[in-house]
């Protein structure tokens, strides 16, 4: 499994799994796995937890190894896709499949739904995708631009 991580995330990994391996054996208790997971950024829910422990023949009150954490955090990642996501999410608001949507619509849903943003960060956010307030917004090359790793200096 480490093979799919660099050694950056594995350390973040180990670091995190390490404060719930509370008897200092390199193992966690199952019903911690969800705690540390959405820690780490992913966002499981109680039934793919039950998955993930099944596929590893682990009872709900049994204890997990840190190569078998890596190996659910490696299929969790991979199912957990937030530029399909945020893809489907924008074209649900595409009530005639065009394409785009108006930056004020966006804007709308960026500040009063979900993780609600401020007018500020929208405003950060359309002035790194070159998105103009009052024009539209091709959400393909929008969601493209958002979910491009950080630039690294």
């Amino acid at each position: 499994m480490a093979k799919f991580f660099t050694p950056a995330q594995i350390n973040e990994f180990k670091e995190c799994f390490s404060l719930y391996d509370k008897k200092q054996k390199g193992k966690i208790e199952a019903g911690d796995l969800i705690t540390v997971m959405r820690s780490l950024g992913t966002s499981p829910t109680f039934s793919e937890i039950d998955r993930h422990l099944q596929v590893h023949k682990i009872a709900k009150q049994g204890e997990l190894d840190f190569s078998t954490f890596l190996t659910m955090m490696h299929r969790q990642m991979q199912q957990e896709d937030p530029k399909t996501e945020i893809l489907e999410a924008l074209k649900m608001a595409d009530k005639q499949n065009k394409g785009y949507i108006q930056a004020a619509e966006l804007r709308a849903k960026l500040t009063k739904l979900g993780e609600k943003l401020t007018n500020k960060e929208v405003d950060d956010l359309f002035k790194e995708a070159n998105v103009k307030s009052n024009g539209t917004v091709n959400y393909e090359e929008f969601t493209r631009m958002m979910t491009l790793p950080p630039v690294d200096y």
